[in-house]
Formats: C-alpha cells, sequence, structure tokens
C-alpha cells in the first residue's frame, strides 16, 4: 500500500498501523533517537523542517542514500504520537512512461541545440551571485582567516557576488526539534553592535581580496569577472533595532545597497517563513524601512519574509523586490523556505526578481538546479528569475559549491532549452536591471 503525505496528516493513515506500507519523500539527519526523518518536501536546512508530528516520519533504518527523493517501504507504526516507519527499506524504480514523456521535449532541445561555449554566453556581461556569505564571512569576531572568493569567480566568470553580513547571528542556533529559531532577545544595542563588526570585516575581506565594492548601477554594469566586484549587502535588518534612520547611516558609512529585511528573528519589521507570526506581515517600521531604501538606493530583499510580509511590501515598494534565494513549491508545509507561484509572481510583479539555491537535497547536480530555475521561470517569467547560492550559508551540502562551476550551469541552463539571451538574463542581466531600477 502506498501512502501519501495527506493519508497521515488527515489520520487515515491509522487504518495501516502495524502494515507494510511505501511512502515517497526526502531523508535528512537523525532524530534525538538516533533515526533518520522522512519528510515529504526537500529541506534546505534544519530551519526548514516541519515541527507537526503528521509532517514527518522517523525511519529505523541504518540507510545510505544519495540526495533526491526516495521511495521506502517498511512497518507503519505510531509511537509516543509520532510515525515510524521499522524496517524500512527502498524502492527502486525506473523511469515511468509519464516521466519519459515530460523529459522528452528538453532532450529533444537539447540535442538539437548547436554547441556554444559557456564562456561565450557570459561574456560582456556582470554575471551576479545575489545572496553570499562567501569566504568565511561569517566567522565574525574570530578572525578566522578569509578564503578564496575572487579567485574562483575569475575562474568561473564570475563578475559581482552581493556579500550579506547576518545581523542577527548572536540570537539564534538548532534547537532540539531540529529547526533553527532564536533562543533569546537580544540586549538593547546588542546587534546594532555586532552587525559593525560584521561589515568591518566584509570590507577587510574586499579590500584583502581585491574585491571592488559597488555602489551604483554604473560600477554593476562595467563589473566583469577579470576584476570581481562585491555588492554589500544585510540579511537582516535587525541592526536597524526599530530606528529607520540606520538606514540611511548602513548606506554612507558601509556602502549598503542590498537589504533583506528579515533572517530567523522576528524583528521589529515584520514576520518570518519558519516561525509563527507575530505582526501580521510587514510592521509600518518596515514599511518605512522599504520607503528608505527606495529613497536612498538599496535593493530591498523580502527573502525569509512570510506571504503576507510580501504582499505589503510590494503594495509598498516603488521599486522593484529581490527575493534572494529559495526554491519553487506547489505543496507548500508550516515553516517552509520555499515559496508558492502567488509568492513567486508577488515579487515578479514589482519588477523584481527570485534567487534559486542550489541546496542538494533538492538539486543533487547541475541538471536539477537548471531544472530549477526552468521552473520558477515558468510561473514568474524568465525575466524575473536569477542565482542565489547562499554560500557557506547553507547547513547542508550544496550543489554549486564553487564559484569556478559557473560555466557547468551555464552549459545545464542551455541543455534545458534556454536561449543564449534567457542565459544572460538569469545569470545576471535581471538583478542588474533590479540594482539600477532601486539606484534611479
Amino acid at each position: 500500500m502506498q501512502l501519501s503525505w495527506d493519508d497521515l496528516a488527515t489520520g487515515r493513515a491509522s487504518a495501516f498501523a502495524g502494515r507494510s506500507v511505501q511512502l515517497e519523500g526526502w531523508l535528512c539527519g537523525p532524530d534525538l533517537a538516533g533515526c533518520r526523518v522522512m519528510v515529504a518536501e526537500p529541506p534546505c536546512c534544519p530551519g526548514c523542517l516541519p515541527g507537526a508530528a503528521a509532517a514527518r516520519v522517523h525511519v529505523a533504518a541504518a540507510l545510505r542514500l544519495g540526495s533526491g527523493p526516495v521511495m521506502l517501504e517498511g512497518s507503519l507504526r505510531r509511537i509516543d504520537g509520532a510515525w515510524r516507519l521499522s524496517d524500512a527499506r527502498p524502492v527502486w524504480r525506473g523511469l515511468n512512461r509519464r516521466q519519459l514523456l515530460a523529459t522528452a521535449p528538453l532532450l529533444c532541445l537539447a540535442a538539437a541545440a548547436p554547441a556554444i561555449e559557456a564562456s561565450e554566453v557570459t561574456a560582456g556581461i556582470a554575471t551576479v551571485d545575489v545572496h553570499s556569505h562567501a569566504g568565511k564571512l561569517l566567522h565574525v569576531g574570530s578572525n578566522a582567516p578569509f578564503t578564496p572568493v575572487a579567485e574562483p569567480m575569475r575562474q568561473g566568470g564570475l563578475a559581482v557576488v552581493c556579500l550579506a553580513v547576518v545581523s542577527d547571528s548572536p540570537t539564534h542556533r538548532v534547537m532540539a526539534d531540529h529547526r533553527i529559531h532564536p533562543y533569546r532577545d537580544p540586549a538593547p544595542g546588542e546587534l546594532y553592535a555586532y552587525s559593525e563588526k560584521a561589515f568591518a570585516r566584509l570590507h577587510a575581506l574586499a579590500r584583502e581580496q581585491s574585491l571592488t565594492i559597488v555602489t551604483d548601477a554604473a560600477g554593476l554594469r562595467a563589473a566583469r569577472a577579470d576584476r570581481p566586484c562585491a555588492v554589500v549587502a544585510a540579511e537582516g535588518g535587525d541592526f536597524i533595532e526599530g530606528n529607520p534612520g540606520r538606514v540611511d547611516e548602513a548606506y554612507e558609512r558601509w556602502q549598503l545597497r542590498h537589504l533583506q529585511l528579515t533572517h530567523y528573528r522576528v524583528n521589529e519589521l515584520g514576520d518570518i517563513q519558519t516561525e509563527e507570526p507575530v505582526h501580521g506581515g510587514l510592521t509600518d517600521i518596515g514599511a518605512e524601512v522599504i520607503r528608505r531604501c527606495n529613497a536612498r538606493g538599496i535593493v530591498v530583499d523580502v527573502a525569509h519574509g512570510t506571504l503576507d510580509l510580501v504582499r505589503r511590501a510590494a503594495a509598498v515598494t516603488t521599486k522593484p523586490l529581490v527575493l534572494s534565494h529559495t526554491s519553487l513549491t506547489t505543496r507548500p508545509r508550516p515553516f517552509t523556505r520555499l515559496i508558492t507561484p502567488e509568492h513567486a509572481r508577488l515579487v515578479a510583479g514589482t519588477g523584481g526578481m527570485i534567487g534559486i539555491w542550489p541546496v542538494a537535497s533538492i538539486f543533487p547536480d547541475m541538471t536539477a538546479l537548471a531544472g530549477g530555475m526552468a521552473s520558477m521561470a515558468a510561473v514568474a517569467g524568465v525575466d524575473h528569475v536569477g542565482l542565489g547560492t547562499d554560500s557557506m550559508g547553507l547547513v547542508g551540502p550544496a550543489t554549486f559549491d564553487s564559484y569556478a562551476r559557473l560555466p557547468g550551469l551555464t552549459t545545464a541552463l542551455l541543455a534545458a532549452g534556454f536561449g543564449r539571451d534567457d542565459v544572460r538574463k538569469l545569470l545576471g542581466g535581471n538583478y542588474a536591471r533590479v540594482f539600477a531600477a532601486s539606484m534611479a
């Protein structure tokens, strides 16, 4: 008997307790009892694991499987209010007729397309990673040496990296439920002081590796991989601490040009996807911060924000929005970091763009990552999609783990049926347009 996740959520699965069943999902790290945990949707990190008992199944088996979904068969049991699959074993399946028919057009396009060198496609444009913590940027206060950023960019042909400090780092961690939560409230002024150190480390990285800081649209348009550049970004407006005037200060003092409103803490600006809502979306202070960003020339990033936050942000902003790192889901569940087509279209409707992240549990190879970008383009439009690697910020493995691998993604996008001009949009053109519009 093959069960669905709806069977578990509605209680219909109780009729099959003690029987052998099959269930398809994604496996993630062990729970407190040492079992693997199966979930309905690919997790990107511990912060995305569902908390509801009906949204996870504990798997009692020693399994070594690669990335991607798996079908398991085992004995279904209910123990201490949680579902468990005992004596689980994988069910191997070949490509079925429906899947084969679905992939055939892409295979035909790839076979018919003329051979194009990846470097030819991206020549003469500012290729961009719209969200990154590369170089061990997040090791604030540790004096840890930086790792190479500029050289892999030159090797792969990446011109611009949006380097993001994380302003709420002192207040969140992975908790017992395997999700990232804030575990304490910050002291007054604490996150402002922490972010000063984080911005200073970002500028030190740029100086050490000769990364030119981009501060205007002309600078981004002129960026090329042989002279790598960085955009100063912040993940979470927690350093603002309810004072919108700090937007102006960060713009002047730290050359901030890309601000993500929220991260893993419900802050003064709005609600987040991975916690219960508190504000009903974007706050009035959050709306004022968006207006300040629009006036000064700072890209507004709504990653991690709830759908309600994005709805109000889209109504408030006069400039395009960015949602820098996520991917598409058509089966949303509580606390997921993935977004629905409606969520994506709200961002696209502002003229903005959505960065697709290379989470290996979702996209195990470059072909799959290109497919994820194609899926988002299908619902939001090819003018509204880009690449947001979250480099050195992902908790789990990344498919795109070095900027030197950018040609592989370029090739995969061409093989997926994108034309040369569309690939150039996806790999930097769309962000360049949004950046320029934000500066205007």
